[in-house]
């Protein structure tokens, strides 16, 4: 059940904007008194705060309950992320004084606590945005998908060879160690057009090769297998050598060096798999689609975030912190249609 948000004043707050004098939990009307009678008022305190840092308080704990309540299943999840990212930097930095006085120093976060808090909201944020983008997906574009880019999984081999510089190396340097890379994999398709030449075994002679020059630990022993794969069941990475595979028959390997961010491939297609029902790809599409939708929408994230707000028919009552809400909103989606304009 969806609930109205009223009131999101800070937690110290019962009441306010409503003709009433704000008070502590307990009653009390002051935070800090003094010996003379003066005091620092509650309503004191949240006009300084609301004027500060009081809004992306705000926006935060908003966001925390909407989340909270929208996502259930993912809470746990995003709570253990937040402790492996915070774990580490701790791991990086040396130890937990060493992080929090580089977080003391180089951002606004006094405690890890309170940084691990930002990163668990941000991924509760994130994943919002993500479930959002899936919701402008339609069943046309699905199935426009799948009929027209969707593809059996294929078997894929591959051999990996990477440039070996220096972080220090110069321009010169990664120039002559990129080239010899690739004269490597050319080297490798050499073999293998002799292999096949003499009517050798394609699939036991890339095996061996790949045992002998790949650089890739986790596959190389095993003939550089990466089992049956798809757009999406590896990193973005991978892209390059699926689409070189498209291209290939079972059993042909690449005949032209295949870059990527990972270094230089040959590839031997091995099997190639019938493609999946439409009813069992839809989640998968969907998931890609997904993902389009976020890299071409720049203001995906403040529309994700804006739509599970309205969800919850959230109102600020503050009339002060809503004029405050309204301006920061329609600032972020400027500055992201200047900065997309730049582009």
């Amino acid at each position: 059940m969806k609930k109205k948000i009223f009131g999101l004043c800070l937690v110290l707050l019962l009441a306010s904007g409503c003709g009433k004098i704000p008070t502590l939990k307990n009653g009390d009307e002051a935070i800090v008194t003094f010996e003379n009678g003066e005091k620092i008022s509650v309503d004191d305190f949240y006009t300084q705060i609301k004027d500060s840092f009081g809004l992306q308080t705000l926006i935060n704990m908003v966001d925390t309950y909407v989340l909270e309540t929208e996502f259930k299943d993912y809470v746990e999840e995003a709570h253990e992320q937040a402790d492996s990212y915070i774990d580490a930097f701790i791991e990086t930095y040396g130890g937990e004084n060493e992080f929090l006085e580089v977080l003391q120093q180089q951002t606004g976060y006094q405690s890890i606590d309170a940084y691990r808090e930002y990163m668990y909201v941000s991924l509760l944020q994130s994943h919002a945005t993500e479930e959002y983008a899936k919701l402008q997906i339609t069943d046309e574009d699905v199935e426009e998908y799948y009929n027209e880019k969707a593809i059996g999984d294929m078997e894929i081999a591959h051999i990996l060879v990477t440039p070996n510089v220096d972080d220090d190396a110069t321009d010169d340097e990664i120039d002559e160690a990129e080239k010899k890379s690739k004269d490597t994999i050319k080297e490798i398709i050499s073999k293998l057009d002799e292999a096949k030449k003499n009517k050798e075994d394609i699939e036991e002679k890339f095996s061996e090769l790949a045992k002998e020059y790949s650089e890739d630990e986790s596959t190389k022993d095993d003939g550089g297998n990466l089992g049956k794969i798809n757009y999406g069941d590896l990193s973005d990475s991978y892209d390059e050598l699926i689409d070189a595979a498209t291209k290939l028959k079972d059993g042909e390997y690449s005949t032209e060096v295949i870059t990527t961010e990972l270094g230089y491939h040959v590839i031997l297609k091995i099997k190639t798999y019938e493609k999946d029902t439409l009813e069992n790809l839809t989640d998968d599409i969907k998931e890609t689609l997904g993902e389009e939708y976020m890299n071409n929408n720049t203001d995906a994230m403040i529309k994700a975030l804006q739509y599970y707000r309205k969800e919850y028919d959230m109102e600020i009552v503050d009339s002060e912190i809503n004029k405050q809400y309204s301006n920061y909103m329609q600032n972020l989606l400027l500055s992201l249609q200047q900065t997309t304009t730049t582009e």
